[in-house]
């Protein structure tokens, strides 16, 4: 079971010392785990519990929140990958202006000594901490040494024989910079490579316009506040996974519905190969589901009129069902 605070205040007195490292952790990709695994291994050896500090909202929210970029996930899915790296703890810090005004030694003293009783921290060799983002890694190394606690720097993580771009950079490190872009581009295959596992959005199942369903083809239509990066506009294989885990093949649809002169870019989901003998019990509507994006099939096409447009989704079905290894 990993703990999960929102304040240093939640964290048990007799909790002891700890293992802490710190991120913002947007995607948690190879990079991060690569710094999470070295966490984990650093309190394994110590035998004291792992601690991975993170924010929310992401800083750039606060700082600059018309430029800030699109969150490749919310905090739910943030939080189960975390979990997955075998960490025993996160604390969910409520990123505000009050907390960014602290300095390197306040947000030490105050969040990590006094709150987590770190005994040992590890960090990325990119870590910016304090007002300004004065702090660095020399900073931290230099605090340890004075207040008594051990700093171990993770070099960068490369991506070396990763699907790359056209540029060729096969050692372009791990970012969520790179996701992103990829996402935006709709290279799901790159975006998996750089996470370590396929992208995924995650929000409520609404009615929509049930054109879908009138051509044959339901859908399940995600609420406009789901979280994750919308990928771009396009026709994809991947998974729908619903409230009881239960995944489900899936031909995903993400764009504005050009043939019918749609407005609002919507992400929806046709469940391939749903039970049949009770689709009428099918019914995913007001549940919370997820969607991972396996592949992208084709980018999104302004047909002629409904007839065109069903024969090319009866295409992207079974060849969605092909990809996906469905029988």
């Amino acid at each position: 079971m990993v703990h999960i605070w929102n304040d240093p205040t939640e964290v048990p007195k007799d909790f002891g010392a700890t293992v802490v490292t710190i991120g913002n952790f947007d995607g948690v990709h190879r990079g991060h785990q690569h710094v999470l695994a070295q966490l984990t291994d650093t309190a394994k050896r110590h035998n004291i519990p792992s601690v991975a500090v993170t924010f929310d909202p992401h800083p750039a929210l606060v700082h600059r929140p018309d430029s800030a970029p699109e969150l490749i996930m919310g905090l739910q899915d943030k939080l189960d990958a975390l979990a997955d790296t075998g960490v025993d703890a996160v604390l969910v810090m409520k990123y505000t202006l009050d907390l960014a005004a602290m300095t390197p030694l306040e947000f030490v003293r105050g969040i990590l000594l006094d709150g987590l009783h770190a005994a040992h921290l590890v960090v990325g060799h990119d870590l910016r901490f304090g007002a300004g983002n004065a702090g660095d890694v020399v900073t931290m190394q230099e605090l340890g040494d004075q207040l008594g606690f051990s700093v171990q720097v993770v070099n960068e993580y490369g991506a070396g024989g990763f699907p790359v771009h056209d540029d060729g950079d096969a050692d372009r490190r791990c970012s969520s910079t790179w996701v992103r872009e990829a996402l935006s581009e709709g290279d799901v295959v790159t975006a998996a490579a750089v996470l370590g596992r396929p992208h995924r959005m995650r929000g409520e199942v609404v009615h929509g316009a049930a054109r879908g369903r009138d051509l044959g083809f339901p859908t399940a239509n995600l609420s406009h506040d789901s979280t994750g990066y919308v990928p771009a506009d396009g026709i994809y294989a991947g998974w729908l996974i619903d409230q009881s885990g239960t995944r489900w093949p899936a031909a995903i649809s993400v764009g504005s519905n050009p043939t019918f002169d749609g407005v609002s870019r919507q992400v929806e989901a046709h469940v391939i190969d749903r039970p049949e003998e009770n689709v009428e019990d099918f019914d995913l509507y007001g549940q919370t589901v997820a969607v991972e994006f396996t592949q992208r099939l084709r980018g999104m096409v302004a047909y002629r009129g409904p007839e065109a447009l069903v024969e090319q989704m009866c295409l992207d079905v079974a060849q969605a069902h092909e990809l996906l290894g469905q029988s």
